[in-house]
Parts: structure tokens; sequence; C-alpha cells
């Protein structure tokens, strides 16, 4: 083996990602030193309990609860302990000793994010995080490195498993949410407490951080419009795949220009119509895929694994090994792009096409009114789909609406729907979703 210099690794953590990464370290270490040109001795991984059962075994001596000391003298520190504290006191303390960090905390990234980056500019470190956005789908490196030169126009990502695993069930077997979500927690895809998942709050956090790296712009977790899939049912389902369509949740990051020639930003999450001919619809499963829209690149996308601990192991092992290469190498860390400053505007600026599910009353004129107040309300109608809902009382009688819009500037079309709500003439409003894609 070559005479290689040898760089101090600290794990902190060793969970379903840490035991991974700690077991390929040591499994791989020869390997790993040709490729990164240093030797990476894992010198100590912290944990809460060294005695708890852990899913790799681990040398036994390598287990400590004192991150502190661990963290000091370390050229490398790898978080994957999660949270937020004390995960940024660890990783600030490993900056501010002049180590570059690996980390696959999103939540942090997504609420600290800036401060880490600006105290590793301030000592010449640098943050890794690949594993932070769509597990083993390398996609930061893109959007920082080879898309530097180009300019992003949109990102459109299924980044979160667990709500793909359920909604992709229930459109091929007309499954309902509740059912589905239950076999996704006894697989283990889904947490006892899912509500990160399913109400949008990871996927939120992914769409931040990607967009800040598209766009060069700080994004603050609270900007981003966030929306989950527990209203989602059979009938939806039912209603998308009749027109063409598949449900999926999005987080969509899109360069937005006004009438004056100004640009800003939406990043969004929420479950939106997909055309079943869009590579997006073709993703199956628990996996991620994130889709890319650049002014030269043109369409661009990245497919694969979005979670699993060796798979996410993966993606933490590659920036453990540019993190080497760049303490062999010398010089300091290259910053964050976050100079650009582009202002993020609410949902409300934002312009796509709908699906409208309505129930009105089954009587001459109502279809007429529903048009008009559309129009009314700046909503163009594209298509129109009635479903008559059988009653023993003809004057009870209702009849379900399905409308798909024209592009529409999302506060008119919200605006319109609660007129159409206090109508007298809709007797519910079903669901409004989104059209993306096109």
């Amino acid at each position: 083996m070559t005479d290689y210099r040898r760089l101090r690794v600290a794990l902190l953590g060793a969970g379903s990602v840490g035991s991974q990464v700690a077991s390929l370290l040591r499994q791989h270490g020869d390997e790993l030193a040709d490729r990164a040109g240093a030797t990476l001795e894992l010198v100590g991984i912290a944990v809460r309990d060294v005695n708890a059962p852990r899913e790799v075994d681990l040398p036994q001596e390598l287990l400590t609860t004192d991150a502190k000391t661990l963290i000091v003298g370390a050229d490398i520190v790898i978080e994957l302990m999660g949270g937020i504290e004390p995960a940024r006191e660890y990783l600030l303390e490993a900056i501010n000793s002049g180590a570059d960090v690996v980390t696959a905390n999103k939540a942090l990234l997504a609420t600290h994010g800036p401060e880490l980056f600006a105290a590793a500019d301030q000592v010449g470190a640098q943050v890794y995080y690949e594993a932070a956005a769509a597990g083993a789908i390398p996609i930061i490196r893109p959007l920082r490195d080879s898309l530097a030169g180009d300019r992003v126009q949109r990102i459109m990502g299924i980044v979160n498993g667990t709500t793909n695993y359920i909604l992709d069930r229930m459109d091929k077997e007309g499954a309902e949410f509740a059912d589905v979500l239950a076999d996704a927690q006894a697989l283990g895809y889904a947490e006892a407490d899912p509500t990160a998942d399913v109400e949008g709050y990871d996927a939120a956090q992914k769409a931040a951080i990607l967009a800040s790296l598209a766009f060069h712009t700080t994004i603050p977790l609270e900007s981003v419009h966030r929306e989950g899939i527990t209203q989602i049912d059979k009938s939806m389902m039912d209603a998308a795949r009749k027109a063409g369509y598949v449900i999926k949740l999005l987080a969509v990051c899109e360069r937005l220009n006004d009438s004056a020639g100004g640009e800003s930003i939406s990043v969004r999450v929420y479950p939106a119509l997909v055309d079943r001919e869009h590579p997006l619809a073709s993703v199956h499963g628990a996996n991620n895929a994130v889709f890319v829209q650049a002014e030269a690149a043109g369409n661009l996308m990245f497919y694969g694994a979005g979670a699993g601990g060796v798979q996410t192991a993966s993606a933490v092992l590659g920036d453990v090994v540019s993190a080497a290469r760049r303490h062999i190498a010398g010089g300091v860390g290259v910053g964050e792009s976050t100079l650009a400053n582009l202002p993020i505007v609410p949902i409300g600026h934002v312009t796509t096409r709908y699906q409208i599910t309505l129930e009105v009353n089954d009587r001459p004129g109502v279809l007429a009114t529903v048009a008009g107040t559309l129009s009314d309300g700046k909503v163009s109608i594209a298509t129109v789909e009635q479903t008559v809902i059988d009653a023993d009382d003809a004057d009870a009688a209702t009849a379900r609406l399905v409308i798909g819009t024209h592009k529409a500037r999302e506060q008119d079309l919200s605006d319109t729907v609660d007129t159409l709500a206090a109508s007298g003439v809709v007797a519910r409003v079903v669901s409004v979703l989104r059209v993306e894609g096109d």
C-alpha cells in the first residue's frame, strides 16, 4: 500500500446511515485512500449510548459519548446524528477548529446553513452536504459546480420517498391513503409519527437547499410554501388518472420574470398533477428524482434512491473523499455562492394550470354560473367533465364537475374558488390541484 498522509475522521452518530458509513470506511479503507490520496483513519464515533444495538457491528473501542473531545484534532467531521442541537454546536466547533465537515442534516442546513457556511468561509474550511437533499442521488455537486456557468430556470423534484411510495400505490392499486400509510409504517418507509413526510416538511427543507444552490440566493425555510398529501383520496386519484395525470408530491423551485424584466424566485411544495408522459411520472416506489431545466443545458434528470442507510452512505463517503482531496491539495474551501439575493415571492404570484373538482346542484344554469364566475376571476376553462350523482330526491341531485384550466395566477384562482364556494350553486369544493411539468 502507498504510504499516504493520514487524515483523522470523526463520526457523529451511528444510526442507519452512520453505521454504514463507519462500516464502509473500515471495509474499503485502502481503496478510498487510493481515491482520496490520503489514509482516512476513523478515530472515533460519538453516540448517545455505547451499548445500544446497531445494524452493523462496530468496534467498541471506537464508540464514545464525548463528541466534543472527539472533534478536537479531527481533519474531517461527519455529522449524521440529525436534529438541530447539538448538531449545530458540534459542527461549528469542528469548523472553528479547522476541520472540513460532512453532513446529511437537511433540517440543520435549511435553518442554519448560512451560519455554517459563513463560519467555514472565515477559517477557510468547507461544508459538504451531498446526502442532504436527495439521498444517494448526486444533485448538490451538479447544481453547485457543473451548472455554475448556466442559469437554472426551474427544478421539479420528488424528494421524499415515503410520500412517493404512498401516492404510487394509491395510483396503481386504487388504495386509500390511510391503508397505504399503515403499510408504509409497517415496512419502515414511514415513521410512527409520519408528519414530517406526509405534511411536506421534509420536502420543504430539501427544496430550500436546492433553490439556494440553483438561484445563488439564501432561501429561508419559512419562505417555502408547503402543503402535504393527507387530503389526497381515491376519488382524486381516479380523476387524475382519467385525465391522463398522476399525483406526485413535488418540490418546485422556479425563476420568475415580471413584465418589467425583474426576476424573483418561487419555492413551493405541494401535491400536483404530472402528465403521465413526463419523466417524473415514471418515478415509482420510494425512489426520488430531480428534474432540472437550465437555460443552456436544457432538461436534466437525476434519479435514484432517496433514502436508505447504505445508499445515503454512498453520498456521504463521496463528500469525505472530496474533503480529503482538498486537504491534500491545500488552500481554502470553496464558499457557497448566495450573492444573487433574488426576492422570494409568495405562492399567490405563481402562474400554472389547475384541476378544480366541485360538487354542484344538478339543475339548469349551474354550469353557466360556474363558467361565468371563473371568467370573471380571470380563470379560463380548458376542459370540463360532468358526472351526475344519483339521488332519491331529484331536487337534491348533485353533479361532480372536474374542470381543467388554462394557466392562471394562483391568487386569482384562489379568490375565484372562494367565490364559487360561497355562490350557492356549489355544494362543496372537493379539491384544487396544480398541474406541473408543462
